[in-house]
């Protein structure tokens, strides 16, 4: 008899034992339904002797497993990976595995779906709205709700055309290959110094061998028509690439760059995808038919069958830290998975994060530069702007250099952004009367107007209210008041000072898919806008060669709150928006406004001394010990009720271990006390780089009961402290 050590689907249980059916082989990473009391259950058969430390029963005790699924097991470099990954960040390994299992209905037989054409038949009662149907859908072929969206129409609309006979169904399967990407559909230019890159990457994916390689190049250096080379390579040896973007609102405009490069899109993977396009991109992934995936985090974790290249543009952003469920740092776990599928990563960024470029001063990583624009175009010229000695009107935001350098470049016919990291129209609402404030019933957060949705909403839980006319403390009338600005505001003040301009909102709220980015960046290219105001969606990756002008509302924004790397993520954010400016033939010129014009990010910024920031804020990580020098993990209880959150926190404090090296902050109310409903506590421990530092946890915590009503999450290397 075969014993089998599952993992189920479960992030309750561990690994349990199973065992074969007579007659049946299973090969560690196959897929099975095995049942759990009277529930089947999905699981992975694990390798032989993982995870020692299971008790073992009698195998007359052990169940059988009921099903294999049909389709590619996962494949061995995959499962150490999710092994690690659980170890590391303290993560069940069943929540870890879930996310190489993300589409569910990938796991069953082949579906068909039922989809619609025009058939050239007119209805016998032609409506405008009709009209406009058959005009939109055009030779094109989708589902009901698809055809309804192309054509501005409803679902009704729709279904009149198919019983008219106008539209006709037809049945095609949802697992359609995807085109293959051709390595040689165009070249392109490259520069003396994009030629030499090329080479050195396209070398690192022909050896077949591990090699984290930083990319640093700045910004319009042309860095990802350099690595596109490397994905050819990878292409000509019949090896998928994986490509990670921080955010789904770049996926459109990268998608283009591609088509035009290989002759195809690649295989997106993301959330916003439909659970049909999740599966068909799962099993294409799984077969080796997927060549290239481009997807936010979640695709690391993917089954690829011939993985060959791993790219991570963007690296230096935050948003690739998953700060929920597993708390992962996608940047980190792609040089792991490259390790053990024994291939190239890449990191491509023009602001590199202080860690990466420690592990290329400790030879780990090797180091490709782009010191130089692509085309001879300039770096823009960096401009100061300080608010104590040259302020904005009363009420206004803009100052008068920022407002004439606007004026000039629409008078010239070029297109400008101003770059504000809040979202809506102001981050307060308050009552003149009364004072009283709008507080999330959540959250320990204010309500963020948006006057564009009429609305009060919570950035944190998504809580949201329509704006009311009249105080609910005092009642008085037309007495609320927006503090501060948000890009909404922004927007309104250009609208009243440069009626004549036209002006686009980008955030995550108007950019909140793909093909909504696509509307955008086919906007900004046709000249149909002249203004962008946006948040830190728009400092990454897009290339609008007409704009010259950037304008940092407040450059002060990202500096408080005591956060460690406050200063490192403002010289980030401000460097990757001033690259906006003059990507093309005409030179730009960026308004950085600030009150803190001696801070040393804002003299750097305005110096251009990219190497002098780095080499300060790494000194200063250095003296304190700080990552890449030291560890940080934080541990954070929450609860439905306070008090209970916080007896589990003092008792989890008073256990804390005491060894020489290791020092542990709190417990103390969160700087966001209350998350969706949850009160909530924090300890942070501060480590030496030798420190096993996961294992003092798990010893710590083994001792200490709470309840089930309360929550213990790690955060390994954690990026946020609130």
């Amino acid at each position: 008899m075969a014993r089998l050590r599952v993992i189920l689907l479960n992030a309750a249980l561990g690994p349990l034992d199973y065992r074969a059916p007579q007659g049946v082989t299973v090969a560690p990473g196959q897929i099975v339904i095995a049942p759990l009391g009277p529930r089947p259950l999905m699981g992975v058969v694990w390798d032989e002797g993982s995870f020692p430390d299971v008790p073992e029963v009698g195998d007359n005790r052990l169940r059988p497993i009921l099903d294999i699924v049909d389709v590619p097991p996962i494949p061995a470099p995959l499962r150490r990976l999710i092994e690690w990954t659980a170890d590391y960040y303290m993560a069940p390994i069943a929540a870890v595995l879930r996310m190489a299992l993300a589409s569910v209905s990938a796991l069953e037989g082949e579906r068909t779906v039922i989809e619609y054409r025009a058939t050239g038949v007119l209805p016998e009662r032609m409506t405008p709205q009709r009209a406009q149907a058959i005009e939109r859908i055009g030779d094109r072929q989708g589902l009901v709700r698809e055809l309804a969206t192309i054509a501005e129409v409803s679902d009704a609309v729709v279904r009149g055309l198919v019983k008219q006979g106008a539209l006709a169904a037809i049945e095609v399967s949802t697992d359609t290959p995807f085109p293959e990407p051709d390595p040689d559909f165009a070249t392109v230019d490259l520069t003396p110094e994009q030629e030499s890159a090329a080479g050195a990457l396209v070398s690192a994916v022909a050896a077949r061998a591990f090699k984290p390689i930083l990319l640093d190049g700045v910004t319009g250096s042309g860095k990802t028509e350099t690595y596109f080379e490397a994905v050819a390579q990878a292409l000509r040896m019949d090896r998928q690439v994986l490509v990670l973007l921080p955010e789904i609102a770049l996926t459109e405009p990268f998608l283009a760059r591609f088509s035009a490069r290989f002759g195809c899109v690649p295989v997106a993977w993301h959330s916003g995808l439909r659970q049909t396009e999740r599966r068909r991109a799962w099993r294409a992934i799984s077969t080796g038919e997927a060549k290239v995936v481009v997807g936010a985090r979640s695709a690391l974790f993917l089954p690829y069958a011939r993985l060959g290249l791993i790219v991570v543009d963007e690296a230096h952003e935050t948003s690739f830290k998953q700060e929920d469920g597993v708390r992962y740092h996608a940047r980190d776990v792609a040089v792991m998975r490259a390790m053990f599928e024994d291939i190239p990563a890449l990191l491509a960024s023009a602001t590199p994060a202080i860690e990466t470029r420690h592990q290329v001063e400790i030879g780990r990583y090797e180091e490709i530069r782009l010191p130089a624009r692509f085309g001879g175009a300039e770096l823009p010229e960096i401009i100061g702007v300080d608010l104590t000695h040259d302020p904005p009107d009363r009420g206004r935001w803009i100052a008068p250099p920022l407002m004439t350098a606007l004026r000039e470049t629409l008078d010239k016919g070029e297109q400008s952004l101003l770059f504000l990291n809040r979202r809506g129209y102001a981050p307060l609402t308050l009552c003149r009367h009364c004072g009283h404030r709008f507080q999330c019933p959540n959250c320990t957060a204010w309500m963020v107007e948006h006057r564009l949705s009429r609305r009060l909403a919570c950035h944190h839980c998504g809580h949201s209210v329509p704006t009311p006319d009249i105080c609910p403390a005092c009642e008085a009338d037309d007495a609320l008041v927006a503090c501060g600005p948000g890009v909404e505001r922004i927007a309104d003040e250009v609208k009243a000072l440069l009626p004549d301009a036209r002006t686009a909102i980008v955030t995550s709220d108007t950019l909140w898919s793909p093909a909504r980015a696509a509307e955008f960046v086919e906007a900004m290219n046709a000249g149909a806008i002249d203004i962008i105001v946006g948040t830190q969606l728009i400092t990454k990756g897009y290339h609008f060669p007409e704009l010259t002008t950037v304008g940092v509302i407040d450059a002060d924004l990202g500096l408080d709150g005591g956060d460690l790397r406050a200063g490192e993520r403002t010289f980030q954010q401000i460097m990757q928006v001033a690259g906006r400016a003059g990507r093309g033939e005409k030179p730009g010129r960026v308004y950085i406004q600030t009150r803190l014009p001696q801070a040393p990010v804002i003299q750097s910024l305005l110096r251009g001394d990219t190497e002098g920031f780095y080499r300060a804020e790494t000194d200063a990580r250095k003296s304190a010990h700080a990552p890449p020098f030291g560890r940080f993990a934080a541990i954070i209880i929450s609860d439905t009720d306070g008090a209970e959150a916080k007896a589990t926190a003092d008792r989890i404090g008073a256990r804390q271990p005491r060894m020489e090296g290791l020092r542990i902050y709190g417990p103390a109310a969160a700087p966001l006390a209350m998350l969706r409903g949850r009160h909530r506590h924090r300890l942070l421990v501060h480590a030496p780089r030798t420190l096993d530092v996961q294992a003092v946890i798990r010893k710590w915590l083994a001792g200490i009961d709470w309840k089930a009503s309360t929550r213990v999450t790690v955060d390994i290397d954690p990026y946020s402290f609130v």
